[in-house]
């Protein structure tokens, strides 16, 4: 694996101010007016707190990030490097996300416009969301939960449902436990079903060198053999998370035919969910994004109110995370990523729901459907905390009160079906105001607290992660080639097999494998 570049983010001046705490003090009021008057009362300590976290996996922290880690840098250099394989074509040259600066203001690099599905057509007045009752919105397809498969665990190596398997965080212990009971040993004993994933896909194709499994066994060497140990927060939380809504959900245990043409292997749905995770990590996607990085190591901050004065480092305007929300859940009926790092858990979270109530920043009344009913003029607007910062051209402000749904990780499991009550899914509440101008135009407004999302991302509808090798075969299909085809009851054709271990030395399994695995588990006779 690649060392990672160095890189600051806006989580290192968070560590300052915020260490690791995680007492219930240090989080935001659950009620909504009594956190308008704390925030009123004391808005650099409401500022710093965490926002309210609910929900089946609020409370689960599976890759909670260690302060050592944060303070020596690595949580953020491992970031950036994800930033930087997150990019887009602008005019011909690819744009990725490592190299563009956050702002506060709606800019060039943070419009809603350029993440969402609709693009220009983006809803961008509350009157027109409040019209069409978009004050809430839930996918109708929840993207699916799954682990986030470790690295310290041998990521897609890891025989999770093995009843001999280690325990500890030890990356050495893990691994060698998998290369010293052999797989075929396993295969000898009818026990094929507690294989890993990697190791039942060399299987399938017919890889006796196991060239994906030896991947996966390495991946956490080079961090090992330099710092003495693999963090146990790193893995592919980024290739689930666009996973998780790109790729149908596997719903039942599917067997197949290996490779020998006698041997029948049974991917459960978690299996094929990380398969899938693996191929979208892996695999090169270009994706829309809004946001960027800070290279400030400790940004500066407004002595009264403790907001983020460094406009680079910002993230992410609640303009564009309103508009963001409600267009691509409530219009598009399509997911997107958060990077909600804040509390320093897994970053990545695909986003399934959303519901918001609007306030009047000054008066605290409370509004569920009609924004004009507490939306304030910015000349009316006494107690503003944010006055100095306000877009000149802002004619009203509205509070929002938004609690937002994502889809968090779950454990694997041999569960032979899978459906949406196995997902864990995690409801966060945040508070900001929006600035609106005179046309009612959303063009900026102020969070409520410095722990919010800095990061959105998502790929373009109808993209597919395939490999070069995917892309020849489908050619191939297409020109009339029927021997080419990978058909139910049957093996991997004997040509494909000839070319896999070149992608399975990259960790990339195939798209058409993936997806094919995906098909035979959805079928109603599998």
């Amino acid at each position: 694996m690649l060392r990672p570049k160095v890189a600051k983010t806006t989580l290192i001046a968070a560590v300052a101010l915020l260490g690791a705490q995680t007492l219930a003090q240090d989080y935001q009021a659950q009620d909504l007016k009594t956190f308008l008057n704390e925030f009123n009362a004391n808005p650099k300590k409401v500022m710093e707190q965490l926002p309210i976290k609910e929900g089946i996996g609020a409370s689960v922290q599976r890759t909670v990030i260690p302060e050592e880690a944060i303070q020596n840098n690595a949580f953020i250099e491992a970031k950036d490097q994800l930033r930087s394989k997150i990019c887009k074509e602008v005019n011909g040259l690819e744009v990725c996300a490592d190299q563009l600066s956050g702002r506060a203001g709606i800019q060039n690099n943070d419009r809603a416009e350029d993440l969402v599905d609709l693009g220009e057509e983006t809803l961008k007045t509350l009157s027109s969301m409040d019209k069409k009752g978009l004050q809430k919105g839930e996918l109708s397809v929840r993207p699916w939960s799954d682990d986030y498969w470790a690295i310290y665990k041998g990521v897609l190596a890891r025989r999770y449902a093995d009843p001999q398997k280690t325990d500890g965080d030890d990356w050495k212990v893990h691994t060698d436990f998998v290369r010293d009971n052999r797989s075929d040993l396993y295969i000898e004993s009818g026990m094929i079903s507690v294989l890993s994933p990697s190791e039942k896909y060399d299987l399938l194709v017919g890889d006796k060198n196991e060239t994906l499994t030896k991947k996966m066994l390495n991946e956490g060497r080079s961090y090992y053999e330099n710092q003495g140990k693999v963090e146990t927060w790193m893995g592919i939380c980024h290739g689930w998370a666009p996973a998780a809504f790109m790729l149908e959900r596997p719903t039942n245990v599917v067997e197949v035919l290996a490779a020998d043409g006698k041997t029948m292997i049974p991917f459960y749905p978690s299996d094929i969910k990380a398969l899938g995770s693996l191929l979208w990590a892996n695999v090169r996607t270009y994706s829309n994004f809004s946001g960027g990085r800070c290279n400030a190591k400790e940004p500066n901050r407004d002595s009264e109110t403790g907001r983020i004065t460094d406009q680079e480092c910002f993230d992410t305007n609640p303009g564009t995370w309103h508009k963001a929300v409600v267009n691509q859940i409530g219009v598009s009926d399509r997911s997107f990523v958060i990077d909600a790092t804040y509390d320093y858990e897994v970053w990545n979270q695909p986003v399934y729901g959303y519901s918001y109530r609007y306030f009047n920043p000054e008066t605290r009344e409370v509004s569920k459907d009609d924004y004009s009913a507490v939306a304030i003029d910015l000349a009316d607007y006494k107690s503003d905390k944010f006055k100095k910062f306000r877009d000149s051209r802002a004619k009203k402000i509205v509070g929002v009160e938004m609690r937002l749904q994502y889809i968090a990780e779950t454990h694997p499991s041999h569960r032979t079906t899978d459906n949406k009550e196995n997902d864990y899914v995690t409801t966060v509440t945040y508070r900001y105001d929006l600035e609106l101008n005179g046309r009612g135009s959303i063009i900026g407004g102020e969070w409520y607290s410095n722990k919010h999302p800095d990061f959105l991302w998502v790929p373009p509808k109808d993209t597919r992660a395939l490999t070069r090798l995917d892309q020849s075969i489908e050619q191939a299909i297409a020109s009339g080639r029927t021997d080419i085809e990978w058909k139910n009851g049957e093996a991997i054709p004997a040509v494909w097999s000839q070319y896999i271990s070149t992608y399975s030395s990259e960790g990339k399994p195939l798209g058409l494998i993936v997806e094919g695995l995906i098909k035979r588990s959805r079928a109603e006779n599998n």
